[in-house]
């Protein structure tokens, strides 16, 4: 299934996104570490909110079949970039799922990781490390 995104530039270092099918629109700032006013996300800034909020919904869709309540579940996630070349290098972070999810449970959503569309779509050489708090 396809998905358009129309991305447009405003100028000042700003890209407007909108989401063909919905209408809705993000925007996009150059960040303080290329020079930019970082006054919303950068484009790999979304790459790590896309990364976070894929395997989120795959744990909700994993939780809904087998009837555990995840909501209020967070990922805190950090990207780091390299320098040469300039491009993402990891994701760190960390997994909170709300009281009342077993430990057996946060084993089997936990294995979700590796099963995100995002995950597997991204570079081998990125490390994606999130640990359970």
């Amino acid at each position: 299934m396809a998905t358009k995104l129309i991305s447009k530039y405003l100028g000042d270092d700003r890209v407007e996104i909108t989401h063909g099918p919905t209408g809705e629109k993000i925007i996009t700032d150059l960040p303080p570490d290329n020079g930019g006013k970082g006054r919303a996300f950068s484009p790999t800034d979304l790459a790590a909110a896309s990364l976070s909020s894929c395997i989120l919904t795959i744990m909700a869709v994993m939780a809904r079949r087998d009837k555990i309540n995840i909501d209020g579940a967070e990922i805190e996630i950090e990207k780091q970039m390299r320098e040469t070349p300039r491009r993402i290098g990891e994701f760190t972070g960390k997994i909170k799922f709300p009281a009342g999810v077993s430990s057996v449970d946060r084993k089997k959503l936990m294995m979700v990781l590796k099963a995100c569309p995002v995950t597997g779509s991204l570079h081998p050489d990125i490390k994606v490390e999130l640990a359970e708090e």
